[in-house]
């Protein structure tokens, strides 16, 4: 990124996938970035608008069936966002809009959907529906503490060889095969919501690192005693 240039965070389709206040996540990258002296723009992408090829980092949250069938068929036509993942963008993708960047995920009556395939993930209906806490040790690779956050979703994903998994669960569901998430590249899906971000200031650094550098420090007392209190209530003692 240009350092003579604003750092640009692309909300895409709030109108469609915004739960269990996703759209935190946007506020939280906006205020690490700002705290550091970095600019922000950011940029709420509806669903009858072009994605912007020129943004930073891209963020989609979760919804229903229905609306996420909806966002997967534009998101495919539009193609903004591919080109900007390929030109280097890095994405925060979660729950339905993590099952959106594989191949396929279930419909409204479990049938397969084609989603936009910028990950090696294809996603159908599980068993149950997975509701409640969840805790996950991320892959060493990542250099992240634990991921704290809350799945509400009836989602089983697996994974291709061309991602790796975020974390292994140790509470909670996850992709339902004993990880939560996955990453290629500069994209990281997950099923957290809470927002993720809030809960993860570090994973929230991480995708801005891969677009500024190195970040400097800052004081996180407040994130890890959140963190801390939901991360005591769940793990086993």
């Amino acid at each position: 990124m240009p350092s003579d240039s604003a750092l640009r965070i692309v909300w895409i389709y709030p109108d469609l996938l915004s739960t269990y206040g996703d759209q935190g996540n946007v506020l939280v990258l906006e205020q690490r970035a700002q705290r550091r002296g970095i600019e922000t723009e950011t940029i709420h992408v509806g669903s009858a608008d072009p994605v912007p090829e020129s943004g930073d980092v891209y963020l989609i949250g979760g919804g229903e069936d229905r609306p996420q069938i909806l966002a997967a068929k534009r998101l495919r036509r539009d193609n903004g966002l591919q080109r900007a993942i390929a030109a280097g963008a890095s994405m925060l993708a979660v729950c339905a809009g993590y099952q959106i960047m594989g191949s396929t995920f279930g419909g409204e009556e479990g049938q397969p959907v084609d989603g936009v395939g910028l990950l090696d993930i294809s996603s159908s209906r599980g068993p149950a529906r997975a509701v409640g806490e969840l805790a996950a040790e991320v892959d060493a690779a990542l250099d992240l503490p634990m991921l704290t956050g809350f799945e509400n979703h009836m989602g089983v994903t697996r994974l291709g060889p061309g991602v790796k998994p975020l974390s292994r669960t140790i509470v909670g569901v996850g992709n339902g095969d004993g990880y939560e998430g996955c990453y290629a590249g500069h994209i990281v899906g997950t099923y957290l919501h809470g927002p993720a971000l809030a809960r993860n200031p570090a994973l929230a650094d991480m995708l801005l690192s891969w677009r500024v550098g190195p970040l400097a420090a800052l004081d996180d007392s407040r994130y890890e005693a959140l963190r801390q209190e939901r991360l005591t209530a769940v793990l086993p003692s």
